[in-house]
């Protein structure tokens, strides 16, 4: 059983920055792909960005392309998104979640765990 924990959402200001950060626990870090997931109010939860379990592939929503970066320290089990130049656009749940194998997708339905979610506020 694979349990996911999301930390480092807050309430920032256009332009500004945050890391989140997603502590595994359960399995074998290394060994799976994590993603992350956003959902914002009223809407329909999409990719943000995935990465592979070596670290070495990764995956982005093209919303997000060179505005957040995901990667992954196996050593300490925990997935982190860096997200520069928010807009209030940005606004929403992310949850990091794992698909159990090694392959990063982007279809939510190849994921099995999910984390809580972390709010992240962007004002404008």
């Amino acid at each position: 059983q694979v349990q996911l924990v999301e930390s480092g959402g807050g309430l920032v200001q256009a332009g500004g920055s945050l890391r989140l950060s997603c502590a595994a626990s359960g399995g074998t870090f290394s060994s799976y792909a994590m993603g992350w997931f956003r959902q914002a109010p009223g809407k329909e939860r999409t990719f943000v960005a995935s990465i592979s379990g070596s670290g070495r592939l990764t995956s982005y929503a093209d919303s997000v392309k060179g505005q957040f970066t995901i990667y992954r320290d196996n050593g300490k089990n925990t997935l982190f998104l860096q997200m520069n130049s928010l807009k209030p656009e940005d606004s929403a749940v992310y949850y990091c979640a794992t698909p159990v194998s090694s392959f990063p997708h982007r279809l939510q339905n190849e994921y099995e765990y999910w984390g809580q979610g972390t709010q992240v506020t962007v004002s404008s």
